[in-house]
C-alpha cells in the first residue's frame, strides 16, 4: 500500500491548543486503508456509493457556539475543551434542560440527504460531551431523559432511512466523555470523590451504548468512532467485536484505532492530491465548521462540493459530507439548496459517482477529474476551455468514440492524437452551468495512461504540488494545522531548500511558449527563488514569504520545444520558507 502520508507537522495556533502533549493526527488514530473484499452486500453503499451525509447534531448545537453570551469561532461541540469555552461541565449538562429540537423532521432531513444523492446517513448519537442523542438505559444524560423534547430523534431518523431506501449508521466517541468520569477528559473522580478509572467508563456507559445503538435501531451501515488516542488497543477489540457480532453487515471506521477498522478515514477535511488503494474516505463539512454555528455562512457552492466530491472518487475514495442542524432540528436552508442543486446534478450524471472507480491518471487534470467505469472514462470538467479544444495528456488505449452527455442526449465530438496528447472539439459554450461531461468509451478496460503532469495549453497547471517533486538535499512532509479551532488545514510543502535542496518537477508541455511563474510559500523575511528549466532558462527573483501560504510571481520562462521537460526550484538566499506547490500560465502576446 502506498501511503500519502510521509510526514507530519501540525501547526497548531496557541490560543486553539487542545491537546499540548498530543497531537491531533495521533487522536485520529493509527489506521490504514484495507483491500480485504467485502462481504456481499457488506459495505455496498460504502464502495459503491461513495456518497455519504454526515449530520454533527447534539446538545452542543443548542448552543449554537455561544456561551455566557460570547461567540467562540471552531467546532462548538468541544465547547467544553479548554480550547474553545472551557465550559463548566455542570453547567453545560444544565443546558440540556432547554434542549427542545421540536421542528426536528426525520423524513425531512432523510429526504434532503436522498435528493443530495447520498446513499446513507451517519448522525452523532454520543459526542464528546458525553449527551446521547437517543434514549439509553444506562445513562440519564440523552434527550429522552434530560430534555423537554421527550422523544428518540435516532428511531425516527432510522426509520425514514429504511422507508427511503437509505443506509443508516452512527457516529458514537468511544475514547472522549467530558462529562463521565473516568474517560479521557473528564475528572478522574466522581460527585462524591470516589476514584474512577477509564474501565469504570468503559463497562458502565461505552460499551453498554455501543451495544444500545447496534442492537436497537434495525440494520446498520456502519460505526464511526472517533479520536481513539489513548484508549487501550483491549477496549478498542471489544467494540469492533460488538459491532460485528450485532450488525455483521456494518463498517467499523477507522477511528476505531491500532488499524482494528475496516476502512481508513482521512484526516478532517482533507481530499488527498494523489491516488490511495484501499477502502478510505474523505470526510468534508458544508461550511467551517461541523455542528451548527450560529455565525457561519460560508458555505461551499454546489460546484465546489461537487468539485470535492468527483476528485475524491478519482483518487479512489468514499466522501462523506456533514451538515449541522440547528438546535430546533432544522437544516440551514442555504444546505438544503446546496444540496438539492448538487443532487440535481448527480441525477443527471449517476454514471460520475455510483459505482465509479479512480482515475488511471492517478491526480487531477489541469481542467478538472476523470473517473472510469469498466471501458469508460468521465471527463468532468469543472474549468470549460473557451477554445474550442479540450487537451487530454497521455492517454494511450484508443478510444471508440466521444460524446458530451447532456440531460437528453449524447453529442458525438470529433477528436484527435497529438504527440502524446488527445485533442476533443467541443462546443465554445459549456453544456453544463455546474461541471460538464464527456464520455470516452475506450477499447477494451484495461485503459494505459502516461501520468505525467500536463501543461494545458490554455490553462497552464495550478497549484502543481510538491507531492510530485523529485527532492534533492530535501523532504516532503505534510503540515496540517487549524485555521480556526477544529478548521484543519492540509498541505504538502518542502522546508529545507535553503540547505542545497532541490525539488524538480518532470512536467509535459503541449504547446512550446512563454509561461508565469508563481509559487505558493509560507516562511519568515525575503527569500531568493531559483526556477531552472532544462532548456537552460533560469528565473530568479527574491519575494517576502508570510506565516500564512501565498502565491507571488516569480516570472516568466519559455519553453522551446514540445514534450516532457524538468523544472526545479531551490533557494540560494534566504532564510527558511515551506514549498507547496507551482504555478504556470501561458503567457498571450
Amino acid at each position: 500500500m502506498k501511503k500519502i502520508i510521509m510526514s507530519c507537522t501540525l501547526l497548531i495556533l496557541a490560543s486553539s491548543s487542545a491537546y499540548p502533549q498530543e497531537r491531533m493526527d495521533k487522536m485520529w488514530g493509527e489506521q490504514q486503508s484495507k483491500k480485504a473484499a467485502l462481504e456481499t452486500e457488506r459495505g455496498h453503499n460504502f464502495e459503491w456509493g461513495n456518497y455519504a451525509m454526515f449530520i454533527h447534531w447534539g446538545l452542543f448545537s443548542h448552543l449554537g457556539n455561544i456561551w455566557n453570551g460570547k461567540t467562540y469561532y471552531g467546532i462548538g461541540e468541544w465547547m467544553i475543551n479548554e480550547g474553545m469555552a472551557n465550559a463548566n461541565r455542570d453547567e453545560y449538562k444544565a443546558t440540556s434542560r432547554s434542549f427542545n429540537p421540536k421542528e426536528f423532521d426525520a423524513m425531512k432531513i432523510a429526504q434532503l440527504a436522498k435528493d443530495a444523492g447520498t446513499k446513507y446517513i451517519i448522525i452523532t448519537s454520543k459526542h464528546h460531551d458525553g449527551f446521547a442523542m437517543y434514549h439509553s438505559a444506562c445513562d440519564k444524560f440523552n434527550i429522552v431523559d434530560a430534555t423537554p423534547f421527550g422523544r428518540d430523534p435516532m428511531k425516527e431518523l432510522a426509520d425514514a432511512c429504511k422507508k427511503l431506501g437509505l443506509g443508516f449508521g452512527f457516529y458514537y466517541s468511544h475514547n472522549q466523555d467530558w462529562t463521565t468520569p473516568g474517560a479521557s477528559g473528564a475528572p478522574k473522580v466522581d460527585a462524591a470523590g470516589n476514584p474512577k478509572t477509564f474501565e469504570d467508563y468503559f463497562n458502565t456507559k461505552c460499551l453498554p451504548q455501543v451495544k444500545e445503538i447496534t442492537q436497537n435501531y434495525g440494520d446498520i451501515e456502519l460505526i464511526w468512532f472517533d479520536t481513539p488516542g489513548g484508549i487501550p488497543q483491549k477496549y478498542a477489540e471489544q467494540l469492533v467485536e460488538v459491532v460485528h457480532q450485532n450488525q455483521p453487515r456494518a463498517l467499523v471506521s477507522g477511528r476505531v484505532g491500532y488499524n482494528l477498522g475496516d476502512y481508513q478515514t482521512l484526516g478532517d477535511m482533507e481530499v488527498p492530491l494523489e491516488n490511495i488503494d484501499g477502502l478510505w474516505e474523505s470526510v468534508d463539512v458544508t461550511n467551517d465548521v461541523w455542528g451548527y454555528a450560529w455565525y457561519d455562512q460560508n458555505w461551499k457552492t454546489p460546484k465546489q462540493l461537487l468539485k470535492y466530491l468527483i476528485s475524491t472518487i478519482a483518487r479512489g475514495g468514499t466522501y462523506m459530507l456533514n451538515i449541522g442542524p440547528d438546535g430546533l432540528g432544522n437544516v440551514p436552508e442555504f444546505v438544503s439548496q446546496t444540496l438539492r442543486a448538487s443532487g440535481k446534478w448527480i441525477a443527471r450524471y449517476p454514471q460520475v459517482i455510483y459505482g465509479a472507480e479512480a482515475s488511471p491518471w492517478k491526480h487531477a487534470l489541469p481542467w478538472g477529474d476523470i473517473v472510469k467505469q469498466g471501458n469508460k472514462l468521465y471527463l468532468t470538467v469543472y474549468e470549460w476551455p473557451t477554445s474550442g479544444k479540450l487537451y487530454l495528456p497521455g492517454l494511450q488505449t484508443d478510444i471508440v468514440s466521444a460524446r458530451i452527455l447532456g440531460e437528453k442526449q449524447k453529442q458525438r465530438i470529433k477528436f484527435k492524437k497529438e504527440a502524446g496528447w488527445t485533442i476533443l472539439n467541443v462546443p465554445f459554450q459549456k453544456p453544463d452551468q455546474l461541471i460538464s461531461v464527456i464520455e470516452l468509451e475506450m477499447k477494451g478496460d484495461q485503459i494505459q495512461v502516461d501520468n505525467t503532469q500536463a501543461v494545458d495549453p490554455e490553462i497552464g497547471i495550478k497549484d502543481l504540488s510538491v507531492l510530485f517533486t523529485q527532492t534533492t538535499n530535501c523532504h516532503v512532509y505534510k503540515s496540517s494545522w487549524m485555521e480556526k479551532f477544529g478548521e484543519w488545514k492540509h498541505v504538502h510543502c518542502i522546508s529545507d531548500l535553503n540547505r542545497k535542496g532541490r525539488a524538480t518537477w518532470t512536467i509535459d508541455i503541449q504547446t512550446p511558449g512563454t509561461y508565469q511563474i508563481d509559487l505558493k510559500a509560507r516562511g519568515e523575511g525575503r527569500i531568493v527563488w531559483k526556477v531552472e528549466g532544462d532548456e537552460g532558462q533560469i528565473v530568479q527573483n527574491q519575494q517576502g514569504v508570510s506565516s500564512y501560504f501565498q502565491e507571488k510571481a516569480i516570472g516568466w520562462i519559455k519553453f522551446d520545444k514540445k514534450g516532457k521537460h524538468t523544472l526545479s526550484v531551490s533557494m540560494p538566499e534566504g532564510g527558511k520558507a515551506d514549498l507547496s506547490a507551482i504555478t504556470l500560465t501561458p503567457v498571450v502576446f
